[in-house]
């Protein structure tokens, strides 16, 4: 019978339940933000449900701080979960609970090696050049044979036997024989359990139905496959979930992605890159898994269409600029007033949100991310004197001040301040001087925003507003 502090099955018949079971040690890595966005789609597509595990056992490396962290990049981008988050730590005794079930009914055994017999074991493999496994010393003894009060681990009775063949959704059909698994430690010598079977008691108890999770985790399947299958002798309804391992995410040049390929922290996407959480939903739905050609997908399509039969075999490389263009196309795509609010944030107190909200068509036509926006319009909340850039200052020597000059007179005269009535005016003045249009655009863009690169000349023009433009061009003429 479950403790207290087990999650009963509620499922009905045939539901799909996945989950998402990261441990906070760390960050929400890309790599777990993508096997989490697998787990939330699959079920979604089902109809079924979605839970997280907080997997946080590890007490000396597990922080609020990681747990925060992790359960906020989640929300970020828009994986909502079906019932509260659910903590390992807080199911110890449920965990224990079902070790001594098995060792109650033969399915597990006392082991009393001590770390210097289990070390010079180890010690005699390494010079016979033999796996190093656990060699059952304690499968068949009789416990009374121990010291009296001697400390002792619960180990797991594995087959010896045969072999098991594993049906993976993604992986295809997987055999391993059970003589490469040895009889592993469920619970330790202090009574708590260890990772294995904490693990398989939670996904039981949360009634999850698939485990959708990395490839590293492929040898694991196989040693708690033996514990569902003890527990489901013993108990009955410790189903076999369904298994999909997908494939790891590699750096661009196929090595193992590390922080310089962009293993990184999703909070780093959206505050160092100014990612777009729809950007990144896309992106890492695209990274091994994929709808013919198309690239762009939204939530609710990806909802629609995905399944594990689009899931590759091999190994995904994750590229930062295709990230990035895919943001640029939905920074595009993305309301003016919230891209302004997201924008304000990053320039501070000197933001006006209206105005950025004002300036954002043109702000964001070329920007592959809010950094480039925050970038662009830099100029609009520059104060007098502008600090020039190199190559802006260069546009501001020779005869451009006397030009800057006559542009500002007749730009002065103008009653209309809409970018089609300056333009017009600046193209008649370019005409009367015989110059071509760019002889005028490049150093009133130097005079008007202090670098060489801004939305269209005419669109700063009117997004400055006739003062502050005509000042800004009156402090570099001659």
């Amino acid at each position: 019978m479950a403790s207290e502090s087990s999650t009963p099955d509620t499922r009905p018949a045939g539901e799909v339940v996945t989950r998402f079971a990261p441990s906070p040690t760390g960050f929400l890595h890309i790599g777990g933000a993508r096997t989490a966005l697998f787990n939330w789609l699959y079920a979604r597509h089902h109809g079924g449900r979605t839970l997280l595990r907080i997997e946080d056992t590890d007490r000396k490396r597990s922080t609020q701080e990681a747990i925060d962290a992790i359960i906020e990049g989640l929300e970020w981008m828009g994986l909502d979960y079906d019932a509260p988050p659910v903590f390992q730590s807080d199911r110890a005794e449920r965990h224990a609970e079902v070790a001594w079930q098995l060792l109650a009914a033969g399915h597990a055994y006392k082991c009393f090696a001590t770390p210097e017999e289990l070390e010079a074991m180890r010690e005699e493999q390494r010079a016979q050049k033999k796996p190093l496994r656990y060699d059952g010393r304690w499968r068949d003894r009789d416990p009374a044979e121990a010291p009296e009060g001697a400390p002792f681990v619960i180990r797991l009775k594995t087959p010896d036997e045969g072999e098991v063949t594993i049906q993976d959704r993604v992986q295809g059909a997987v055999t391993v024989k059970n003589e490469e698994i040895d009889d592993y430690i469920i619970l330790r010598a202090d009574g708590t359990p260890t990772y294995m079977l904490a693990v398989v008691v939670d996904d039981h108890d949360m009634g999850v139905t698939h485990v959708i999770r990395g490839d590293d985790h492929l040898n694991n399947a196989f040693r708690q496959l033996p514990i569902i299958r003890a527990m489901n002798a013993i108990e009955g309804n410790w189903p076999d979930p369904v298994y999909a391992h997908i494939p790891l995410i590699h750096g661009s040049d196929g090595a193992k992605l590390s922080k310089r390929h962009g293993a990184l922290g999703v909070e780093a996407y959206r505050d160092e890159f100014g990612i777009l959480p729809e950007a990144l939903f896309n992106y890492l739905l695209r990274l091994g898994w994929g709808h013919g050609d198309r690239e762009e997908i939204t939530r609710a399509e990806a909802t629609q269409l995905f399944d594990l039969d689009g899931v590759g075999k091999s190994p995904s490389r994750f590229d930062m600029k295709k990230l990035e263009n895919l943001n640029g196309h939905y920074l595009r795509e993305a309301d003016d007033a919230r891209l302004a609010a997201l924008v304000a944030a990053r320039i501070g107190e000197d933001a006006d949100e209206a105005l950025l909200a004002k300036a954002m068509p043109v702000l964001k036509v070329r920007a592959k991310n809010l950094n480039e926006v925050v970038e662009g319009a830099g100029f609009l909340f520059a104060k007098r004197p502008l600090a020039m850039s190199e190559k802006a200052a260069q546009l501001l020597e020779g005869d451009a001040p006397a030009i800057l000059r006559k542009i500002y007179d007749a730009l002065r005269a103008e009653n209309d301040w809409t970018s089609e009535a300056l333009e017009a005016t600046t193209k008649a003045l370019a005409e009367a001087q015989g110059l071509g249009l760019g002889k005028l655009a490049q150093p009133m863009r130097a005079a008007l925003t202090g670098t060489t690169t801004s939305p269209g000349i005419f669109d700063v023009l009117v997004l400055l507003g006739r003062d502050e433009a005509l000042a800004r061009l009156d402090a570099q003429a001659a």
